[in-house]
């Protein structure tokens, strides 16, 4: 008599496993960057390892100290030095946006923010480097930095990178705006407003953006008298102001009154001006969506915890780490939309709580760990007498 067959029902496991969290970020990096390596390492050899260097904050040399199965330093730093800024420049977008479609949808509004971002140089300059050294304020012991500027989405939730350029001395910044705006179009996102640092008050960046008419947010400089009388007053409104120049630039300031009320030290009205275009905000909506743009902040602290540690004057591999930290956090944010989106009404929402970035650097690493063997054992120099 055959035996009954047994009912199997195939459920999907609700569990998210290391190699869930590392395999995008490592073929987010093979599908678009080409290294010609002959031999037995192979190419996603060589990106797991950078991987685990970021995830680890290591260094090419100490890397090799704690897993096993890893290139040498020696293969590593060649195989590294075959990549081309041009490529890279080219191909970073299509690198940090492999995974987005999980949290942005090509043909939506989003709130964007543009702003640049320094790493700390403490080496030497010559021909190789000096094109890519930004001098600026003193900062972590050094007045020297390798700079990036990047275009970054500010929509609650959705906090993503979209482009990473290396800045250069001879790049002005509405060369580098008009770059962030075309890979914008490229993704087929469309721009709610986009905010910018104070840094970019100049008449070039803001006569580029009203020709273009983009929907921006730039804050005012306070100086001069004629800005300082403009920005006096006990109720929120909108005023005119003309930058002297040829021809003249009429710019329309969005004014939002707010009372310290003791914060910072400070007391009485504070009114806050801030350029916009292509808006018909109140002014206090305009202020409340431009205080939204210091999440590129926290997103700048998430990326140094996952940047691979280097003291390399080459600016093509130093630009590939920084668009391997920026990556990571990116799929990050793509996982917490594809796992920790719960179903309900309303707007679609995340539980950042269930897994945190620090989690997901651990889940990273063991996966990194497992396939490429982590030391077991320290060789020593002499036993204990």
């Amino acid at each position: 008599m055959p035996l009954p067959k047994s009912r199997v029902t195939c459920r999907k496991s609700n569990i998210l496993k290391p190699k869930d969290c590392c395999a995008p970020v490592v073929s987010a990096l093979d599908q678009h960057l080409t290294i010609p390596i002959q031999g037995k390492l192979t190419q996603t050899d060589l990106i797991s390892s950078l991987v685990g260097m970021a995830v680890m904050n290591q260094s090419v040399h100490s890397i090799t100290h704690i897993l096993d199965r890893v290139p040498c330093e020696t293969s590593v730093r060649y195989h590294l030095k075959k990549l081309d800024m041009a490529d890279l420049e080219q191909n970073n977008t299509s690198i940090l946006t492999t995974h987005m479609h999980h949290v942005l949808k090509p043909g939506y509004a989003y709130q964007f923010a543009i702003d640049f971002t320094n790493d700390p140089y403490y080496g030497s300059t010559d021909e190789e480097n000096e094109a890519y050294i930004v001098r600026s304020k003193r900062k972590k012991s050094t007045n020297e930095f390798y700079s990036y500027i990047t275009l970054y989405v500010t929509t609650r939730n959705r906090q993503m990178t979209l482009a990473v350029f290396p800045v250069r001395r001879d790049t002005s910044k509405v060369g580098y705006i008009a770059q962030c705006l075309d890979r914008i179009a490229e993704l087929g996102l469309r721009i709610e407003v986009l905010c910018l640092d104070r840094e970019f008050y100049t008449r070039k960046v803001l006569g580029f953006l009203m020709d273009v008419q983009v929907p921006f947010i730039v804050p005012v400089r306070k100086h001069g008298k004629r800005m300082k009388q403009v920005l006096q007053g006990t109720h929120s409104r909108y005023a005119e102001y003309r930058m002297h120049g040829k021809p003249v630039l009429v710019l329309k300031i969005a004014i939002a009154v707010k009372y310290a009320k003791g914060k910072r030290g400070k007391r009485g009205v504070e009114n806050l001006g801030y350029v916009v275009g292509n808006l018909r905000w109140n002014p206090h909506r305009v202020h409340q969506t431009y205080r939204s743009r210091f999440s590129i902040e926290s997103s700048y602290r998430m990326r140094n915890q996952v940047k691979p540690r280097t003291s390399t004057k080459n600016p093509v591999i130093r630009y590939l780490y920084a668009i391997i930290s920026f990556l990571l956090k990116n799929i990050w944010i793509d996982l917490l939309w594809k796992h920790f989106s719960p179903v309900k009404q309303g707007p679609q929402t995340i539980e950042v709580r269930g897994f945190r970035f620090s989690s997901f650097m651990c889940i990273i690493w063991e996966a990194i760990r497992t396939s490429m063997r982590g030391a077991r054992a320290i060789p020593v120099l002499r036993y204990p007498v």
